[in-house]
């Protein structure tokens, strides 16, 4: 094959004329003059059975050697059985993949499959399955574990040992809760991925059974009554703000969830109905908690503090948000009860056993503690059923703590069926 037939002084010299004509180079590169008098490189070529055309540049901005050399490339392909008419589709598709990926992060959006883009996507499809609650949390996990160290790697390239990396910190930390719900949610994303064909495997299922098995904490409590008797006497001493002191005495009479008392809101208390209903955030159910006489004095007694605003127990930084939810884990650590001894989820542990152990009904003490029944239609009717004996209940337990604060050693409950 003859190559590099003409020196540079031919193609610089070539006029137009009425037609365009090819001068040749040899080997299929072929300069081009137009009747305008523009010179195009161009490369013909034959590959399956079909005549090709490849464009090198307009001359002399694309010199004589550039072309030789592009030529020589495209011959070596067709040669090892390539088209270079492909290959240089696919250099322009990632040269805009690349120009496309750098618009999105100047957008602050993710590259286009990459994993965090991909998992956006599921978390998006996916957000109307969970509460707004729970996936907040997720996308959270995802933004300070995840994406930082592999969201910006191509779904289909991300490995075992790159998910093994993200989970292995919090498993130095003992975070291993955490643990195991990150590695969850990579799976879960990945099977997203698989479905939508972005990946064909799930690299972090393999990941799982490197994280150490994460032993069940149980709730400290204390339901010895003697020192349940001492607790609330050190709880009516507690030195805090008024707003905590408050909520402190509260929680052994409601014995609710602490996340539910400290958000308690106002519209939701019913003081001549002796009553708090509200949606159990949980288990998505409206709960009803009968009031004692001793809850509705504790309520009385902050309501001309805070009764104007949005939440009984409002943070103390005035930002119209709740009391934050380590404070009655930290009032019982100012008393010296450490939260292996005691904790604010506790008392509905204290009041369950002493509860039970008084006799009472165990479904009004379960629906009293909002442990609702999977059948839905059951709930109901134990919502129904129990209410009368759950106000009779509260305010028993009520007066069987305050005997306990004062002295008291066992009191029976006046037990009515």
């Amino acid at each position: 094959m003859a190559l590099h037939l003409n020196k540079d002084t031919v193609y610089r010299a070539a006029k137009p004329s009425e037609k365009e004509y090819f001068i040749n180079d040899g080997g299929g590169l072929y300069l081009v003059v137009g009747k305008n008098g523009t010179k195009i490189w161009k490369f013909i070529f034959t590959f399956e059975g079909k005549r090709k055309k490849l464009s090198f540049g307009i001359y002399p901005d694309a010199t004589l050697e550039n072309a030789r050399r592009k030529a020589e490339e495209a011959r070596n392909n067709i040669a090892d059985g390539i088209d270079p008419s492909e290959t240089r589709k696919q250099a322009k598709a990632e040269i805009a993949q690349v120009v496309e990926n750098q618009n999105r992060i100047d957008s602050g959006l993710p590259i286009a499959n990459s994993f965090e883009d991909i998992t956006r996507q599921w978390l998006e499809s996916s957000a109307h399955t969970v509460r707004d609650v729970t996936n907040h949390k997720k996308v959270r996990r995802f933004e300070l574990y995840v994406f930082p160290e592999i969201g910006q790697k191509p779904i289909d390239e991300v490995k075992s040992p790159d998910i093994f990396a993200v989970i292995r910190p919090l498993i130095i930390k003992k975070q291993l809760e955490t643990a195991h719900r990150v590695r969850a949610d990579i799976s879960a994303a990945f099977a997203y991925a698989i479905a939508h064909g972005f990946t064909d495997y799930d690299p972090a299922q393999a990941v799982g059974a490197q994280i150490p098995a994460q032993k069940v904490k149980h709730n400290a409590a204390i339901t010895e009554p003697k020192e349940v008797g001492q607790l609330l006497r050190d709880i009516a001493h507690y030195q805090g703000t008024f707003v905590v002191q408050c909520a402190l005495r509260l929680s052994p009479y409601l014995f609710q969830r602490p996340g539910e008392i400290r958000q308690m809101e106002w519209k939701d208390v019913d003081m001549a109905a002796k009553e708090w209903r509200y949606l159990v955030t949980k288990t998505e159910t409206q709960h009803i908690v009968p009031l004692s006489r001793q809850a509705v004095e504790v309520l009385d007694s902050i309501k001309p503090l805070t009764g104007v605003g949005r939440y009984v127990f409002p943070s103390s930084r005035g930002d119209g948000r709740p009391m934050s939810d380590g404070t009655i884990r930290t009032a019982l650590k100012t008393l010296g009860y450490e939260s292996d001894e005691m904790s604010a989820h506790g008392f509905r542990t204290t009041a369950s056993t002493l509860l039970n152990e008084q006799g009472w009904s165990p479904d009004a003490i379960e629906r009293q503690l909002c442990h609702m029944p999977k059948d839905q239609v059951r709930a109901a009717y134990n919502r129904a059923q129990y209410l009368d004996e759950r106000r009779r209940m509260m305010q028993a337990w009520a007066d069987y703590l305050d005997a306990l604060r004062n002295g008291a050693t066992v009191i029976q409950f006046p037990h009515h069926a």
